[in-house]
C-alpha cells in the first residue's frame, strides 16, 4: 500500500514536469505584448433649429426642441463634463421678448457607458447656464436628453414671428 501511494505520487511529479506550459527555463523566450487604447473628444449635439408653435399674448408657448446628446470619447479614468444653455432675447423686427421669460427643462436622460448624469433646469437668460452634468464617469460614454423650450409670452407682445438662439456647449 505504501509503494502505491509513492507510485501515484511520483507519477503526479512526472506529469507536472512533462505537462506544458508549467514549467518553465530560464532560457525560455519571451514576447512583450503591447497595445494602444485610443481616445477622441468631448462633443454635443444638438438641433439646429427648432419650432416651438404658435400661442396669444399671455400665454405659454412651449415644446421639445429635439434630441440633444453629449459624446464622452475620451476615455478617462475619471470622466466628468458640464452642458450649459444661454438664449439670446427673442426678436420680431423692433419688437423683444427677453430671454428671462422662457424656462428649459432637461426631461429624461439616457446614458449609456459609466456616467452619472444630473439634469438641472432653468430660467433661460442671456448667459450660460448649467442644464446637465456628468460626473463619476468612466471610459467612454453618452448621455441624451430631448429638452423642452417653454415661452411666457407677455400679454402686451406684438403678433409676428419671434426668433432667439439657444446656444448650449458641453466642457
Amino acid at each position: 500500500m505504501r509503494t502505491r501511494s509513492l507510485s501515484v505520487a511520483a507519477a503526479a511529479a512526472i506529469l507536472a514536469l512533462v505537462q506544458p506550459g508549467i514549467a518553465t527555463a530560464d532560457s525560455d523566450p519571451s514576447t512583450t505584448v503591447t497595445f494602444t487604447v485610443t481616445s477622441g473628444a468631448l462633443t454635443l449635439s444638438v438641433p439646429a433649429g427648432a419650432s416651438l408653435g404658435s400661442g396669444a399674448p399671455g400665454t405659454t408657448i412651449s415644446a421639445p426642441i429635439g434630441p440633444c446628446t453629449v459624446t464622452d470619447d475620451r476615455a478617462l479614468l475619471s470622466a466628468s463634463w458640464t452642458v450649459t444653455a444661454a438664449e439670446t432675447d427673442f426678436a420680431n423686427g423692433s419688437s423683444t421678448i427677453p430671454a428671462a421669460d422662457a424656462t428649459y427643462t432637461v426631461g429624461t436622460v439616457t446614458t449609456t457607458g459609466t456616467i452619472t448624469a444630473t439634469p438641472t433646469n432653468v430660467t433661460l437668460s442671456n448667459s450660460a447656464q448649467t442644464v446637465l452634468t456628468g460626473s463619476a464617469g468612466v471610459g467612454d460614454n453618452t448621455a441624451s436628453w430631448n429638452p423642452t423650450v417653454a415661452v411666457n409670452v407677455p400679454a402686451g407682445a406684438v403678433g409676428g414671428t419671434y426668433t432667439g438662439t439657444l446656444t448650449q456647449s458641453v466642457a
